[in-house]
């Protein structure tokens, strides 16, 4: 059994700086603002995405990774 717990959806890439917009899949959104990385799964691995920033805009985030 993994250990995994699915926190967002990708949605879309948003500017040029390497943001993507999240959809929060979790109670807490604020839970981002914890995280160093995410686990991106691509369907046939899991790639690993440091993150460098987080904000937040209506009811969507945005990931700086």
């Amino acid at each position: 059994m993994e250990d995994l717990l699915k926190v967002g959806v990708i949605t879309t890439t948003h500017g040029v700086r390497g943001e993507v917009k999240v959809y929060p899949t979790t109670d807490e959104p604020e839970r981002f603002l914890d995280l160093e990385y995410v686990l991106l799964d691509t369907g046939k691995e899991l790639r690993r995405l440091d993150i460098k920033n987080v904000r937040f805009f209506q009811k969507s985030c945005y990931l700086e990774i």
